[in-house]
């Protein structure tokens, strides 16, 4: 890569590095996988650089790579549960919400989010923050419409349970 096209993404970095995380954050739910899946996708794209000749196919060609890792760390089954000898007290209902207390809704949103599997959050992200239509969702995911739209059904309806002191915002009812 010569200096002007590694100028030319620097700047790219600088730029849209902090909105690529906010979506790798929503995909993953954590903010150190998120920042190794933006890491992971620039790689990739540095070194296809100079086939890329416009900065927005630069970033739906990050995007796109992101999503895919994302797609390959949710079908590598690891064991994510450790044997342990004290049992950890189960989780509390939390108490319902203030609906003008924004802060409080997003936490609860953010729960509900995580709470999903990667494929379902996946599907979610890419269609409701992303603004895709389910036809490229599928094409992006690599899976079929009917599959989009039930990941997104299954999704909301569990968002919905969740979140049920949100119902307005969620299209549930109170």
């Amino acid at each position: 890569m010569d200096a002007v096209q590694d100028e030319v993404f620097r700047g790219f970095v600088a730029a849209r590095g902090h909105a690529l995380i906010r979506t790798a954050y929503l995909l993953t739910g954590d903010q150190h996988l998120a920042e190794d899946l933006v890491q992971t996708a620039l790689e990739r794209a540095v070194q296809h650089w100079s086939s890329i000749r416009d900065v927005g196919a630069a970033e739906q060609y990050v995007r796109r790579t992101m999503y895919r890792e994302n797609i390959s760390l949710w079908r590598r089954r690891r064991l994510t549960e450790l044997p342990t000898q004290v049992v950890p007290e189960p989780r509390r209902e939390r108490p319902a919400a203030d609906p003008t207390d924004r802060s409080t809704d997003r936490m609860v949103l953010r729960d509900a989010l995580m709470r999903l599997g990667r494929r379902q959050r996946t599907v979610l992200v890419l269609r409701f923050f992303e603004d895709l239509t389910e036809q490229q969702t599928a094409d992006l995911l690599g899976i079929s419409v009917g599959t989009v739209k039930s990941q997104s059904h299954k999704a909301l309806h569990a968002m919905r349970s969740a979140c049920r002191d949100l119902a307005p915002a969620t299209g549930g009812e109170r």
